[in-house]
């Protein structure tokens, strides 16, 4: 099937529907973060309610485990009935259940919208990254991948500082954050116009032509990539999640140690991410994982000598470099593999394994860290990476290096 729709070639900031899909990218570290400024708050606003600390905690995560029970369900959604619908849905659900705990009487309620936000995340997330394989093909494909990642880094500071400024008025305001993505509605409409009329094509096509067949074969890959992501994402969650518990440990302030190290991570990330085209054009795919993991190992290795600042800062700066470049060649690998009709699927399943990623990190290393501590865990992680590292590499041995220029 070719006829999906295509960009028109203009700069990617210039095209509304690249502008539109790179702000709703940006929904998936807005849906986390922005409430942690106000947990505190938030919690000592309920002294009647015994399981206050936990439920507020748990407010953070609960988003997180609605994505992997509901993505692989919203990925067949996608391909089912459109991926525009859906990603209108998801952003209108996105915006009514996270702005909800402005004004909901208890925690309970407070959680089940918490809930309901991680639904509207997974439709989102899916319906986004198969659209942009709909949009764009090539470098521009590439290009976005790496805008996307930036956004998404660069972002983290605006929603997090924003909300933590209202969280200081109140700890309720940090949910009116979540009203923003109706602005992006009248960008979204366009969208869901061009692929309405892109499917009326397309049935048309398959009627005429009887050897437009689904491609199969495509399940394994996918589900292949999204294991490698899960594993990935479980090691790059070590710095959100056990940052702060090192830093404690080694007797550094954590919460400012924590904001300079994430710093680290997600500016170095953000700057990184936006010279992806340039070096997955130069280098290849394969390459780009490669480098991707090695960066990251780097930064583990680094980060295992000893907690002073230059490493501590150091490390998470190749931490984040290096995720950079393996977070979007993750995405452009989930594209590839899978059919035009599949790609809400092969959404799904990658989004799922994002978010599985998180859950488990804390899960499966707290542990192994409690038995024989940080520095032993980041030098396996790193271990492990490089291990990755040299897989990627041992690609172009059997695919020869041959840059793309398709646009």
């Amino acid at each position: 099937m070719s006829s999906q729709p295509r960009s028109t070639g203009r700069p990617l900031w210039l095209e509304t529907a690249a502008i539109a899909l790179l702000m709703t990218a940006t929904l998936k570290i807005m849906a986390n973060a922005t409430i942690s400024p106000a947990l505190p708050a938030l919690e000592a606003s309920f002294p009647d309610e015994p399981a206050a600390a936990y439920l507020t905690r748990f407010l953070v995560a609960a988003p997180s485990l609605s994505v992997v029970l509901i993505a692989p369900f919203a990925g067949l959604a996608a391909d089912r009935f459109g991926r525009g619908p859906l990603l209108l849905a998801g952003v209108l659900l996105f915006a009514f259940a996270g702005s909800a705990g402005a004004y909901l009487p208890d925690l309970q309620s407070i959680l089940v919208s918490r809930l309901l936000l991680g639904v509207a995340v997974a439709m989102t997330m899916t319906a986004q990254v198969a659209l942009v394989g709909d949009l764009f093909s090539g470098q521009r494909r590439s290009a976005f991948m790496g805008w996307q990642t930036a956004a998404i880094n660069f972002s983290g500071f605006l929603f997090i500082g924003f909300a933590g400024w209202l969280a200081g008025l109140s700890p309720r305001l940090p949910f009116l954050v979540y009203m923003l993505p109706v602005l992006l509605v009248p960008l979204l409409l366009p969208i869901l116009q061009q692929e309405r009329n892109t499917r009326r094509e397309s049935a048309a096509s398959t009627a005429v032509n009887t050897d437009l067949a689904p491609r199969k074969g495509w399940l394994v890959p996918a589900l292949a990539v999204g294991l490698l992501t899960m594993v990935t994402v479980m090691f790059f969650f070590l710095m959100p999640s056990q940052l702060p518990y090192y830093l404690d440990e080694n007797g550094i302030d954590s919460a400012s140690g924590t904001a300079m190290g994430l710093g680290a991570l997600t500016l170095t990330g953000g700057l990184v991410a936006i010279a992806y085209k340039r070096i997955s054009s130069l280098v290849g795919l394969s390459a780009s994982f490669g480098i991707g993991f090695v960066l990251m190992g780097l930064g583990f290795a680094i980060l295992s000598i000893d907690a002073l600042w230059p490493l501590i800062l150091g490390g998470a700066a190749l931490v984040g470099a290096g995720y950079s470049l393996v977070q979007p060649s993750f995405l452009l690998l989930a594209l590839q593999v899978a059919p035009e009709e599949r790609r809400g699927s092969v959404s799904g399943i990658v989004t799922t394994a994002m978010f599985l990623g998180q859950v488990v990190s804390p899960l499966v290393l707290t542990m192994p860290i409690q038995d024989f501590g940080f520095a032993t865990v980041y030098r396996g992680t790193a271990l492990a990476l490089f291990l990755f590292a040299a897989t990627g590499f041992s690609l172009l041995l059997f695919r020869p290096f041959r840059p793309r220029h398709a646009g």
